[in-house]
């Protein structure tokens, strides 16, 4: 496979040469992945698959139309290309406005520090499944049900454009899902927890301790009480806080989001203050070792770290070069597919909140009645508005920890979240298990994190 793809950079650069002319832009990409995909319910597997895709697609770009076709044949090229272009010119009206950037010439074999997971048989994998579904089984009798989903991807990717960049680069990613579900005469509750990784199958091998937390969850949850609904302080964990500023402000920062919603860009200008004036907020794939970094994105834009929030005010958005070119900006290497069926849209890498100043385990003092809450077990947004579902969470009184509770939901407006944010801790931790999901390509690998914040007037849902 490894000389099919290199056979066919020599026909992408001739039909480069070819057709360039007749388009304002013109990109090509081919791509080989490789994956196992297997999912257990109780003691049975429920999907055990090992997948070897082959395909690509071509993007060109006349007068501000995009025509795009993906493939999985890689013999004859020529026909995808024709019908790209034919689709660009009937659809482009206008003028095409691309941020310049410069030609990359770059090659990056397949490098990881650790065990590679295509090496590791499938056998070997539902082993290793089958063990950490035993021990959430072995926690406690009231556990009956039990699920644990594996995923691994090998990716290599050849793109090449009308400009000059040729880019040759691969990677792997893993990600391991785990839920627990108890149950007894009045309640049936469930613990989850998740965990991914660009560095290698040894990562996913020791994670005893984590299964048993999510079996120990759901049995625990069992006993709980309820909190009863309202505004409340709280303080979050770096988890919880990697979440809330992925999902409820990282999407917002996305420029195509502004640039297609004239409301949200005067919602959001640059320069407005959105916090206090200790909170910095960044994305960036040049972040390096988490599962949204990378040296390049899918335009050949050389990965940044980009400031979106500094000392409270606004101060930059995530691009596309064609956003960036709309908006007069710089792209900034956001520009991601999750694989060669999808055109890439503007998508987050790594996105964090910068550490504060505040010890983190003085963020309660002075809290009389609130709520400390951590992990995540769900999460959706609309817009400005979120609502999330703690994995656990605890009574704060008179500056103290006290009793845990359950089914825990935070609710609010990002905005205003953002400017109710009253302490920023000294920590910082990061959750490498999430999958974005935007346009229909769920599962991209991102990274988030951030410190443990305090926050006032936060919308607590229950009963």
């Amino acid at each position: 496979m490894a000389q099919v793809l290199a056979n066919a950079k020599a026909q992408i650069l001739e039909l480069m040469r070819r057709y360039r002319h007749r388009v304002d832009f013109l990109s090509i990409r081919l791509e080989n992945s490789q994956s196992s995909q297997i999912l257990l319910r109780g003691q049975q597997p429920e999907m055990l698959s090992e997948t070897s895709e082959v395909g690509g697609q071509v993007r060109a770009c006349y007068r501000g139309g995009w025509g795009f076709v993906s493939f999985n044949r890689i013999d004859a090229l020529a026909p995808y290309v024709e019908e790209a272009i034919a689709a660009a010119r009937i659809l482009g009206t206008t003028r095409t406005r691309l941020a310049a950037v410069e030609p990359v010439q770059f090659h990056q074999p397949l490098t990881i520090p650790g065990k590679n997971p295509r090496e590791v048989s499938i056998g070997q994998k539902q082993i290793l499944c089958d063990r950490y579904a035993q021990i959430m089984r072995d926690y406690s009798p009231l556990i009956t049900g039990t699920a644990v989903r594996y995923g691994d991807s090998l990716q290599r990717v050849i793109l090449i454009n009308s400009e000059g960049t040729v880019l040759d680069h691969s990677w792997v990613d893993l990600e391991m899902r785990f839920a627990a579900t108890a149950r007894d005469s009045q309640s049936v509750q469930t613990g989850r927890e998740t965990t991914g990784s660009r560095r290698g199958y040894c990562d996913l091998e020791h994670l005893d301790s984590m299964v048993k937390r999510a079996a120990q969850r759901a049995v625990n949850s069992l006993r709980l009480p309820t909190v009863k609904g309202g505004l409340y302080p709280i303080v979050i964990d770096p988890v919880l806080t990697g979440l809330f500023v992925h999902e409820a402000f990282g999407h917002l920062s996305e420029a195509d989001m502004i640039y297609e919603n004239p409301d949200l860009l005067e919602a959001m200008p640059l320069g407005h203050r959105f916090g206090p004036p200790d909170l910095n907020i960044y994305d960036g794939a040049a972040l390096e070792g988490h599962r949204g970094s990378y040296l390049y994105d899918d335009e050949g834009v050389p990965a940044t770290i980009t400031p979106l929030i500094q000392n409270g005010i606004l101060v930059g958005r995530l691009h596309s070069r064609e956003t960036a070119g709309a908006l007069g900006a710089k792209p900034t290497g956001n520009s991601r597919c999750l694989n060669y069926h999808f055109p890439p849209l503007v998508r987050m890498t790594n996105t964090w909140i910068g550490q504060g100043t505040t010890p983190s385990h003085s963020l309660m003092d002075g809290i009389q009645e609130g709520l400390y809450a951590r992990n995540w077990r769900s999460g959706m947004t609309n817009g400005e508005m979120f609502t999330f579902s703690a994995g656990e969470a605890w009574r704060i009184r008179h500056g103290k920890l006290a009793e845990p509770v359950r089914d825990v939901t935070l609710s609010g407006n990002a905005f205003r979240t953002l400017a109710n944010i009253e302490a920023i801790g000294d920590d910082l931790a990061w959750d490498e298990s999430g999958g974005c999901g935007k346009g229909g390509q769920d599962g991209l690998a991102v990274g988030c994190g951030g410190p443990s914040l305090r926050i006032r007037d936060v919308i607590i849902g229950g009963t």
